[in-house]
């Protein structure tokens, strides 16, 4: 088989409509558009989502949901996460290099869920009470900023 051999499978391609020919060829005069208005002629404009006058799809809905624009900013840490393989200071530059946080985070909070087995140094990063607790407990210590 040769590349100018390869021919589309037997009805695949269809001819397309021939407008404004004739009555003969079945699309004469209007071409298929119908009798005057706005889409009987060239450049017939609809907005999109129009729907000839009834209230758009788009309006009848609800509006939900809400995105925040600060919440890359913004990150929780669980007490977990805080054991970075070879960091003994845990600061938002430490936590950021090791993708515990977004790069673009700005403010970090430390949360007590998990379980922390180390001692860690926390330095400059909100802590809640109950993971001060268990910082504390494992023998670290907290300095917020």
């Amino acid at each position: 088989m040769k590349l100018n051999d390869i021919k589309p499978a037997e009805g695949a391609r269809k001819a397309p409509k021939r407008l404004g020919r004739g009555h003969s060829a079945g699309q004469g005069k209007t071409s298929g558009r119908g009798v005057k208005g706005q889409h009987a002629r060239a450049g017939g404009y609809r907005k999109v989502g129009f729907e000839g006058g009834q209230m758009p799809l788009q309006r009848r809905l609800p509006k939900i949901g809400f995105t925040s624009p600060t919440r890359d900013l913004q990150a929780e840490v669980r007490l977990h996460e805080l054991l970075v393989p070879g960091v003994d200071t845990v600061d938002l530059a430490a936590l950021k290099k090791a993708h515990v946080v977004p790069a673009k985070a700005t403010k970090v909070k430390i949360i007590a869920s998990g379980k922390i087995d180390r001692a860690v140094t926390v330095k400059g990063i909100k802590v809640t009470p109950g993971a001060r607790a268990a910082i504390e407990a494992a023998g670290g210590s907290v300095q917020e900023a």
